[in-house]
């Protein structure tokens, strides 16, 4: 659905001027410069547009912190690691890095 809500000349890709107005919907609007490589990161310089398939892989590669954000506002992220509490455990000049 947000793909195809960027997809201003609905021909199944997102251009430049689609990606600069997704960048300013999320508050953080770019130059023409930084779109320019934003665009050639994500397609690997292969392509002027964004495909779908780009996209699904920019929202969840490795590298995304849209996935990251998603699982950390529904407390998701730190179930493997959750937070003590009380004190701090001792610690001796062995466990220092």
């Amino acid at each position: 659905e947000k793909y195809m809500e960027f997809d201003l000349n609905n021909q199944g890709e997102i251009d430049l001027m689609s990606v600069k107005r997704m960048m300013e919907k999320l508050g953080a609007p770019k130059t023409h410069l930084e779109l320019k490589k934003m665009i050639s990161e994500v397609t690997g310089g292969v392509s002027d547009t964004i495909s779908y398939q780009d996209f699904v892989n920019v929202m969840l590669g490795k590298r995304s912190a849209v996935l990251k954000l998603v699982m950390m506002f529904e407390g998701k992220a730190n179930e493997s690691n959750p937070k003590r509490s009380g004190p701090p455990p001792e610690r001796d000049i062995a466990s220092l890095p």
